[in-house]
């Protein structure tokens, strides 16, 4: 079988230092994570989450002027606490597409690092290139062990380093690494026309919030509701996911 991996950034790139520093302080996290699915239920799948997005909101696709297709709802301003709180239907809506994942045969995947917090200390292509290649060697393993295929489908970003890094990575396929259930390096793709990078975008905007809250509960009590909601749901759904702590810390079970 052919796994279709959608994967998208969740966290910041960049160096961290606490929530309420003036310069650093977007996410002590970053990440990539999405949705792996058979590729016989790619079509499928994004025809469903498509309606889903028009149910879900129809007011705000209505007031764009886009055409639902190429109109997108990035995560980070979905999933708010305000929204979460607020709206059931934001929160039934996020469990249907986790029920839908599953049901098709297809998985969360995610890998997020937690930073230093020295700003010295900080790499952010380094950084980068640990997420991309720590998750392709999961995704490669976890399809090496049942005999399956994978692509890699990236949400395409304007990271000045991105094109290195990805070009460094399907390096992976032919040297040493010999990630062999890859059948074509990473691909980049805009996600405004892909229904799936859209829901890969949405679960990292959700993920963002559960591990800034995992790595740091005590700056983020208010994200609690992304475990209390979600986080269950996720561990069920989701394969060779985990967020890394700096070494000597923990992150909140």
């Amino acid at each position: 079988m052919l796994y279709v991996a959608y994967l998208d950034e969740f966290g910041h790139v960049g160096p961290y230092i606490s929530r309420d520093d003036p310069r650093h302080k977007t996410s002590p996290v970053f990440g990539l994570g999405g949705v792996v699915l058979p590729f016989t239920q790619v079509r499928p799948f994004a025809m469903w989450f498509y309606k889903l997005k028009i149910n879900l909101l129809k007011y705000e696709i209505d007031q764009s002027g886009i055409h639902p297709a190429k109109w997108e709802k990035k995560g980070a301003s979905l999933f708010t606490t305000q929204n979460v709180l607020k709206y059931r239907e934001l929160r039934t809506a996020t469990n249907r597409i986790l029920n839908q994942i599953e049901s098709l045969g297809g998985f969360v995947f995610y890998v997020g690092l937690e930073k230093s917090g020295s700003v010295a200390a900080h790499d952010s292509e380094k950084t980068y290139r640990v997420a991309v290649k720590e998750s392709i060697k999961r995704l490669d393993q976890h399809c090496a062990r049942t005999n399956d295929k994978l692509l890699i489908i990236l949400d395409e970003q304007e990271n000045n380093f991105r094109h290195k890094i990805v070009e460094t990575a399907s390096l992976s396929m032919f040297g040493k690494d010999a990630r062999k259930t890859l059948i074509e390096p990473p691909i980049q793709a805009e996600s405004h026309l892909y229904q799936t990078l859209q829901c890969a975008d949405w679960i990292c905007g959700l993920i963002g919030r559960l591990a800034a809250h995992k790595i740091r509960p005590e700056e983020y009590p208010d994200y609690d509701w992304a475990e209390k909601y979600f986080g269950s749901r996720l561990l069920r759904v989701a394969v060779r996911s985990g967020i890394r702590a700096v070494e000597g810390r923990k992150a909140k079970e």
